[in-house]
């Protein structure tokens, strides 16, 4: 007699508006689009409890977490954070110091393992018909950016951390309507699916029996 399959891999999904898939339905949310993907490369991996509001800053998502409470540990943990730090002028070394703490949070859910979590760089908004329309520097955005994934790759480097480069694929279809909602600022389902393609492979190999 075989027995019953187990529970499925849990995931827990940490950021702000990028995360909680802003101005797109639930479905369009990019972890919720990895999580098909991986269900669909037949990894048993269950929907992810998303901790991310829209506008929150490292230490904002800190004390959401802290709110939320989440418990047990988690097969799979994503973080993207930092946009809104850049945005609100916030220094880079905060930025840096908030995140090796949250990077240090989720290897805790992780159950300690660091070859279970997966971090996505900051998009570029600069790219956007917002930051056009609002008359901001969009050089100095994507500079100041570029200073915060390099913070963020390296203390994933530092820790063995999967890094996946969401930034260039925003840079790269910055002409392409498609990818943007209706708000001109925050990615439409479409990007999410390519963000999720681009994530897949990587966190395929984590969650692959050793």
């Amino acid at each position: 007699m075989s027995g019953s399959p187990g529970p499925r891999l849990r995931y827990l999904a940490l950021g702000d508006s990028y995360t909680i898939g802003e101005r797109v339905e639930p479905a369009g949310r990019w972890p919720l689009q990895l999580a098909q993907a991986l269900r669909a490369d037949g990894i048993d991996l269950d929907d992810p409890q998303i901790i991310a509001t829209t506008g929150w800053t490292t230490d904002e998502l800190s004390a959401g977490i802290d709110a939320a409470a989440p418990s047990g540990r988690f097969d799979l943990v994503s973080l993207l954070i930092g946009v809104n730090n850049q945005y609100r002028g916030r220094p880079l070394d905060e930025y840096r110091a908030q995140f090796d703490g949250l990077l240090e949070r989720a290897i805790g859910f992780a159950g300690g393992r660091a070859d279970r979590v997966l971090v996505l760089s900051i998009p570029d908004w600069g790219t956007t018909p917002f930051a056009r329309q609002s008359g901001r520097d969009r050089d100095l955005v994507a500079r100041e950016l570029d200073a915060f994934n390099a913070a963020a790759h390296e203390a994933c480097a530092e820790r063995a951390v999967a890094f996946v480069d969401i930034t260039a694929h925003g840079r790269a279809h910055r002409a392409d309507p498609s990818i943007l909602a209706d708000d001109g600022l925050h990615p439409s389902a479409a990007a999410y699916a390519a963000w999720a393609r681009l994530a897949q492979p990587v966190a395929r190999r984590l969650l692959s029996p050793p």
